[in-house]
């Protein structure tokens, strides 16, 4: 008998599939060109590069990161957990260089740092150069890349229970000791992915760069850079160059999701 009603479940259950199987195809075949014009871009540029040897060019933006995380930790804290007049006017500026045009945020740049600009005109009088040396990339990257880390962070701080932090400060524990053993702790899965996000847009980053440190082999030239350089005189070496771009996407991307991953699961067990 029991035989009989599990096979005449399925039986039911059969048609049913086959039915949301059929309904489906409208919305898997626009969804499969999509994902194939995503992917397959990508895959012939790894497949060409492991037919031409390996890459050599590599971008290391580590300065651009820890000024990130060095100036950005604080001014996010204060954004998520200080109410003051003209807050929300510091939040649209930090956000602001999220949606500007790169070629915009480094002209602005030049226009500020170069010799002509009120700080570049004020260190150039005392024999500072900033447009067109290694330190422009570093602030090209840090304005673009910073608001990514600002933002991850300040969502990360507030959302940290107050009734932890308050329960240390109970226990004796100052506010350098609660923010350093307590805040920062509960927060480290945002101020990973930040951190992470903040990277690859800094090792991603070629208008800004251009615009403001130009791209001088050697001591402007960063990876993005080197694939739109090489491409015009060395296809090989801008493949090889591109796929590092690639390895470090899929990188970051990993490093999300494991980030996220860990978090929720460190919620399942406070909770």
């Amino acid at each position: 008998m029991r035989r009989g009603r599990a096979g005449d479940a399925a039986a039911l259950a059969m048609p049913a599939a086959m039915t949301r199987a059929r309904d489906s195809i409208p919305f898997a075949i626009p969804a499969a060109l999509l994902v194939a014009f995503l992917a397959l871009p990508v895959a012939v540029l790894v497949a060409h590069s492991l037919d031409r040897g390996p890459a050599r060019l590599l971008a290391d933006p580590a300065i651009t990161l820890g000024l990130t995380v060095l100036l950005g930790t604080p001014l996010a804290y204060a954004l998520a957990r200080r109410r003051f007049r003209g807050a929300g006017v510091i939040e649209t500026l930090v956000d602001l260089p999220i949606v500007l045009p790169p070629a915009v945020a480094g002209l602005a740049l030049l226009l500020v740092f170069g010799r002509r600009g009120p700080v570049g005109a004020a260190l150039d009088s005392i024999g500072i150069d900033l447009s067109f040396t290694t330190v422009a990339v570093i602030l090209a990257q840090l304005f673009v890349a910073a608001p990514l880390f600002v933002r991850a962070a300040r969502a990360g701080l507030g959302a940290v229970d107050s009734e932890v932090e308050d329960a240390a400060r109970v226990d004796g524990a100052g506010e350098a000791a609660v923010l350093a053993l307590v805040t920062l702790p509960l927060a480290r899965a945002a101020l990973a992915a930040g951190a992470v996000l903040a990277w690859a847009r800094a090792l991603g980053e070629f208008g800004a760069t251009i615009m403001f440190a130009g791209n001088v082999e050697g001591v402007t030239q960063t990876l993005p850079l080197a694939v739109y350089g090489k491409f015009q005189v060395n296809l090989d070496e801008s493949i090889a160059a591109g796929v590092l771009l690639v390895i470090a996407a899929l990188a970051v991307l990993a490093a999300v999701r494991i980030t996220h991953w860990r978090s929720a699961l460190e919620l399942r067990r406070v909770g």
